[in-house]
């Protein structure tokens, strides 16, 4: 990838493990079904003004709106709730060797040998970071988490020739018009009195939710689809692995959390996992 891409793909991770480590709070005020749809309603508000409606691919971004975001969401909380959250979070970063797969089927995009022990590595780290896996008896929870994993993956490879051709802002913009109002619904479904969530949230609660809606989702897909747009998905999807990495990071600076070892450790193995990747050199046609 050029080095710019880079840069832009780096702005996924970042954002999205600072966002899931100030969403804590305001989990507490919102239930996920509802912050999730809030957060992509506010940004298809704030986006939707600033492109014209693709009406060729109107069909192909609804669907990739309810793969990769209504039912990644429905599948991944459903299975947050049955397995603890490291574990949750080594399953859900399956993702990244399903889009991988996928694309290869898709495409026909073959990673190298690098892109491959690059991801191993990653992963290595990933395992080192949070710990082994505790999944006894809890199938059900690590069944939904992969198939959330896989749906999101899948999502995002289709989202790659409509990125190519309209951009990735216009993908993001779109894909929230309809996510967002899907996810609300779901949250009137399954999460009760939804109103009386909204009168008693507090300002603290209502500033993540404008954080998560009018920066975070807007700035951290838009480029994410950019540089998906423009780029083979085993040198793009690997990046997802430093999320971990960021909101680890976010809440040791911001929320006072002491690291350990092997947080420094793992997270030393992840960087050097993704470098791999990110810094191959293309191969001579």
């Amino acid at each position: 990838m050029k080095f710019r891409d880079i840069l832009l793909a780096l702005c996924a991770p970042l954002l999205l493990g600072f966002g899931f480590a100030i969403a804590k709070p305001a989990m507490q005020q919102f239930p996920p079904f509802l912050l999730m749809g809030l957060r992509f309603t506010i940004a298809a508000l704030i986006l939707i003004w600033w492109f014209p409606i693709p009406k060729k691919f109107l069909k192909d971004l609804f669907i990739v709106s309810l793969i990769g975001g209504t039912l990644t969401y429905s599948l991944v909380y459903m299975g947050l709730n049955r397995v603890d959250a490291s574990s949750s979070i080594l399953l859900v970063h399956t993702e990244v060797p399903f889009g991988v797969i996928i694309a290869y089927f898709l495409f026909k995009e073959r990673p190298s040998l690098k892109s491959i022990l690059g991801m191993i590595v990653a992963f290595v780290g990933l395992f080192v970071l949070l710990g082994a896996p505790n999944l006894e008896g809890k199938f059900i929870g690590v069944l939904l988490l992969l198939i959330g994993a896989f749906t999101w993956s899948l999502g995002m490879v289709m989202a790659k020739p409509i990125s190519k051709k309209i951009g990735g802002f216009a993908v993001t913009a779109w894909i929230c018009v309809f996510a967002g109002p899907m996810l609300l619904l779901g949250s009137f479904i399954f999460d009760g009195n939804t109103m009386n969530y909204f009168l008693s949230a507090d300002l603290k609660g209502w500033s993540i939710v404008a954080f998560l809606g009018l920066v975070m989702q807007p700035i951290a897909y838009g480029t994410w689809y950019q540089v998906m747009g423009r780029n083979p998905v085993h040198k793009v999807m690997p990046v997802m692995l430093l999320l971990p990495l960021t909101g680890l990071s976010t809440a040791i600076f911001l929320l006072g959390e002491e690291p350990t070892k092997q947080v420094f450790v793992g997270g030393a193995i992840i960087l050097f996992g993704i470098g791999m990747i990110l810094f191959s050199k293309p191969k001579k046609k």
